[in-house]
């Protein structure tokens, strides 16, 4: 089969490379998936040129990246009820802590990690579901009820932010959201009900304006060390913060004793790591909400596996438009 390698840290076109290896057979409790679409995210990119803390070689030997994907089942492993076989499914996990991802013609993985994919969704977006589409639901939802309450949402230009706000207004909340000027428009279209510049000097002021000067129910935070004082400003007593992301500053001072004293919930999100049954709740929304049309995923690019490397560097350079995929049709 067809799969993308590599055995050293590095920039993307330096150390990906096309191979030819065995196809894979289902153990025990595993299924075979015909992987049509494997999807590229910031995480692959970061354990890949080592920007992963604690990272400075590959987890394994021979690395073949990705966790999310979508295609169909063509095998099982002993075990696996055989009415699997012809499934159309998405992935999740795949290339957490094992060597082998998504990024090849064929993936073997415990068979609770390839969700059947509703028949009005596309192997394309079941290829998006995985990471974005699982942070975006868990983030948004894993607080508690939403319905009539203020959701901020960071970054909501993002795939991952796009996403939160499409969820946010499905699940009936306000959603006040932060972006680029020249990204808002697609931060409307998903539905925000205000979208700000993120960059704006008057930025809380600006936020509590747009709900009525009142404080926000619940953050959810791409950058949070860059934005935690203005969080601290704008949260509302018993308020609550998913924190998914910190890129651009990994360390730095907690307002503590303001955050106590408004009763605030902090969670660090790593989708990775998210209990089963976070993980099943999160799965049943996401698939409730594609099914009733209210998520639409956006798709920036599409790369032949031949061009793994170059849909790498398009994650990397940011600013994309939506998800970035690697075909293995």
């Amino acid at each position: 089969m067809r799969a993308i390698t590599y055995q050293a840290l590095g920039p993307a076109q330096d150390v990906l490379h096309l191979t030819d290896l065995p196809r894979p057979s289902p153990a025990t409790g595993e299924v075979l998936v015909r992987v049509h679409y494997s999807g590229v995210n910031p995480s692959d990119v970061k354990l890949r040129n080592g920007a992963r803390p604690g990272i400075t070689a590959p987890p394994f030997p021979v690395m073949i990246p990705h966790s999310d994907g979508a295609g169909i089942i063509e095998a099982v492993g002993e075990g696996v009820p055989a009415d699997r076989v012809g499934e159309r499914v998405w992935i999740w996990n795949a290339g957490w802590q094992r060597a082998n991802g998504t990024a090849a013609d064929y993936v073997c993985l415990p068979q609770a990690q390839a969700v059947p994919l509703p028949d009005s969704v596309t192997l394309q977006t079941g290829a998006v579901l995985g990471i974005p589409g699982l942070t975006a639901c868990h983030c948004v939802f894993g607080g508690g009820e939403i319905r009539g309450k203020t959701l901020l949402i960071s970054g909501g230009s993002g795939t991952v932010g796009v996403l939160a706000v499409q969820l946010a207004k499905w699940g009936g909340a306000k959603v006040i959201a932060t972006a680029s000027p020249a990204l808002a428009p697609r931060v409307r279209a998903a539905g925000a009900d205000a979208v700000l510049d993120y960059a704006a000097p008057d930025l809380a002021a600006q936020v509590l304006a747009a709900n009525d000067n009142t404080p926000i129910d619940r953050v959810i935070e791409v950058e949070a060390g860059l934005n935690i004082d203005l969080i601290t400003e704008v949260i509302a007593v018993g308020g609550s913060i998913a924190a998914y992301g910190s890129a651009q500053k990994t360390e730095f001072t907690l307002p503590f004793y303001a955050l106590m004293f408004k009763h605030v919930t902090l969670q660090m999100v790593l989708i990775y790591l998210l209990p089963m049954e976070d993980r099943i709740a999160a799965i049943m929304r996401l698939h409730s909400a594609l099914t009733e049309g209210a998520l639409h995923l956006d798709i920036s690019a599409i790369y032949p596996a031949e061009e793994c490397a170059a849909a790498h560097e398009a994650v990397e350079t940011g600013h994309r438009k939506g998800a970035v995929l690697v075909s293995f049709e």
